[in-house]
C-alpha cells in the first residue's frame, strides 16, 4: 500500500502519510504499525504494542465466550399410541431439558400403516407444548418426514432469564413424595409386626417353669400285693 491513514499511540489522528514514514514514525516509538482497517481507502493503520494488542483482544473474546449461552439440543421419542404412564414420564424429561435451558427436538415415530394417520402424532406435539408453555416454546412448528414428525421447543424467556427454578420437576417431586411415603409405611408395618412378635401374657417358657407339661404322668411304684415282673432268666 503507497500510503496510510495513521493514528498513533495515543488515540491521536497524525493524518495521511507514506507507509514507509508511518513505520518509520512507530519505529522512534520503539512500536509497531498495525494496520486496523484495511477496508478503508486509505487503509488505516495505528501506532501501538501489537503484543499487547493481542493480549487485550484475547481478552475480549475470552469474556465475550463467557458471556454466550451454550444450547443443548436434546431429543425425545415418543410413540402414537403412547400409554399415559410413558407419557408423563417423557414428559418429565422434556421439562427437565427445558428447564436446564437446553432445547429439546421430539419426535414421533410411526409404524406400519400408523403413518395414515398423522392427526394423533400433531394432538401429541400440541398437546405436550400446551402444556409445558411455561418453560418452552415452539422454535419449529411440526413437520413429517417420511415416517416421523419432528417438532423443537426452546426454553422460554422466563427460563433463559432465570426466573423458574431449574430444579427437578413436578412430577419428580411428586415421585418423591410418594416414596417417602412408602417408606413410612414400611416402617410403619415393621413396628407393628414387632410388637405383634412379643410373648403374650402369662406365657411362660419350659425353661423358667421347669416342671412336667400339661398331661404328662410320672413313674408311680406297683399297688401292695401285685407280683413283682417276672425276671429274665440269668444264665
Amino acid at each position: 500500500m503507497p500510503e496510510v491513514r495513521l493514528i498513533d499511540d495515543e488515540g491521536n489522528q497524525v493524518g495521511v502519510m507514506k507507509t514507509a514514514d508511518a513505520l518509520s514514525f512507530a519505529q522512534e516509538r520503539e512500536l509497531d504499525l498495525v494496520e486496523v482497517a484495511p477496508e478503508a481507502r486509505p487503509p488505516v493503520a495505528r501506532v501501538l504494542d501489537y503484543s499487547k494488542y493481542k493480549y487485550e483482544q484475547a481478552q475480549k473474546q475470552k469474556q465475550a465466550r463467557k458471556h454466550q449461552q451454550q444450547i443443548t439440543v436434546r431429543e425425545i421419542k415418543f410413540r402414537p399410541k403412547i400409554a399415559q404412564h410413558d407419557y408423563d414420564t417423557k414428559k418429565q424429561h422434556v421439562e427437565r431439558f427445558l428447564r436446564h435451558k437446553d432445547k429439546v427436538k421430539i419426535t414421533i415415530m410411526f409404524r406400519g400403516r400408523e403413518v395414515t394417520h398423522p392427526e394423533r402424532g400433531t394432538a401429541i406435539l400440541d398437546r405436550l407444548a400446551e402444556e409445558l408453555a411455561e418453560l418452552g416454546v415452539i422454535e419449529q412448528h411440526p413437520t413429517q418426514e417420511g415416517r416421523n414428525m419432528t417438532m423443537l421447543m426452546a426454553p422460554s424467556k422466563a427460563v433463559l432469564a432465570g426466573r423458574v427454578d431449574p430444579a427437578a420437576s413436578s412430577g419428580e417431586a411428586a415421585n418423591g413424595a410418594r416414596g417417602a411415603a412408602d417408606a413410612q409405611v414400611k416402617l410403619d408395618g415393621a413396628a407393628s409386626d414387632g410388637a405383634a412378635g412379643g410373648t403374650s401374657p402369662g406365657a411362660t417358657s419350659d425353661g423358667a417353669t421347669g416342671g412336667t407339661s400339661p398331661g404328662a404322668v410320672a413313674d408311680t411304684p406297683p399297688p401292695t400285693g401285685a407280683s413283682p415282673p417276672a425276671s429274665s432268666p440269668v444264665a
